[in-house]
Parts: structure tokens; C-alpha cells; sequence
């Protein structure tokens, strides 16, 4: 697993988003997004011109960094997706948003996509009954997530609660007492919570 080196706070002020990379930091006063809304360094707050390889750049990594991905997983997920039948950015993006870590995160069982991916690494998912730890899986309509039974008694996920402040996506089905939501459909594009120029990423690398 690669590791963020960068301010995580840093990062959302770069693509002009808030990215949720903090988990409940993001929803309070603390947040530094919503305390200094703009680019860090000298130049943040300089009125910039950008070209077109510059926001074809940006939306890449705007959707890079909302699911927290290298370069390369973000590249290889491009290449499977550029071989489907499929318009290419709109498979990029459902790819993406079903990966485990994100569907964990977006079900309220991770603070964050981080958070979750440790999680996942950490063995502490099934996935239609059977134990997982490759956060990377890409989940089919019909799929199960739950938590074993073992880390049911983990401390975190004893006191862990959806926070209420994330609405779970309709293709998503949760059971919060039983801690496991199922992928009931596949998302369609208005139903994805990125905003991100899906086409833009496709044109940088169609360079």
C-alpha cells in the first residue's frame, strides 16, 4: 500500500475540494478547506491561468486523490476501463466508486477512505461471507459486505456509529445493526459524489 506524504488538508485546498480525507475533522471548524479555500503555498491566493493540460491534470488528480489511489493503481483502473465497451470515463468512475474501501467508507462502517482501507488490510471485512483484505476489489450488484464476526467485538467497531452526516448512496443497502450493507445496483453517473470532469481525464490520457 502506498502512503500520502503530503498534508491531507493541503491536498483539498490544491483541487479546490473538499475531499472527506479526514473523516469527522472534515465536518468541523477545524476543517482548513473551509478556513483558508485556497491553494497553499506563496501563490494560493494569486489569480492563475491555467492551460488545457493543466485542468485535464487537475481533474485527474482531483479523482485520484477522492479515492486515495497512486499514480499507478489510478493508471491501471484507466487501462481496464479503456477496454470496456463502455464510455471510458463514466467505467473509470464506477470502477472506482466500487472498490471495497470506497463502498466500506460510503455504508458508515470507516470515518474515512484511509480509514477503511486500513481496515480492509487489517482483515476485518467479509465479502459474501468470505474474509478479504485486498481493499482494491471491485464489487458486482448483488455483492455483500459485512463484518466478521471476530471484529464485531473490536472495540472500534463496538462504539464505531454512522455519524449521520453522510448520506448513504441509493445503490448501496445498509444494515447498521448487523453492520453490513449489500451493493443493490450499479451506480449510475448522477449518482456518483464526485464532481469531476470525467472526459477531461479521459483526453489527458489520450495525450
Amino acid at each position: 500500500m502506498s502512503c500520502v506524504v503530503k498534508s491531507a488538508c493541503k491536498l483539498c485546498r490544491r483541487e479546490n475540494l473538499k475531499l472527506y480525507l479526514k473523516g469527522d475533522r472534515c465536518f468541523s471548524d477545524k476543517c482548513s478547506f473551509e478556513r483558508r479555500p485556497y491553494p497553499p503555498g506563496q501563490h494560493g491566493q494569486s489569480r492563475l491561468k491555467f492551460s488545457e493540460f493543466a485542468l485535464q491534470l487537475r481533474e485527474k488528480q482531483k479523482a485520484k486523490r477522492w479515492y486515495g489511489l497512486s499514480e499507478k493503481q489510478f493508471s491501471n483502473r484507466f487501462y481496464k476501463a479503456s477496454k470496456s465497451d463502455s464510455m471510458t470515463g463514466i467505467e473509470l468512475l464506477k470502477g472506482l466508486e466500487l472498490r471495497l474501501d470506497n463502498v466500506v467508507y460510503n455504508l458508515g462502517l470507516a470515518s474515512s477512505r484511509r480509514q477503511a482501507r486500513q481496515l480492509v488490510l487489517h482483515k476485518h471485512f467479509l465479502v459474501n461471507g468470505v474474509k478479504v483484505n485486498v481493499p482494491s476489489i471491485v464489487l458486482k450488484k448483488g455483492d455483500v459486505v459485512s463484518v466478521s464476526e471476530l471484529s464485531l467485538k473490536n472495540n472500534f467497531f463496538v462504539s464505531h456509529n454512522s455519524d449521520g452526516k453522510r448520506t448513504i448512496p441509493s445503490w448501496l443497502e445498509v444494515d447498521t445493526s448487523k453492520k453490513e450493507g449489500k451493493v443493490k445496483e450499479l451506480p449510475l453517473r448522477e449518482e456518483l459524489s464526485l464532481p469531476v470532469e470525467e472526459n477531461m481525464i479521459v483526453e489527458y490520457y489520450s495525450r
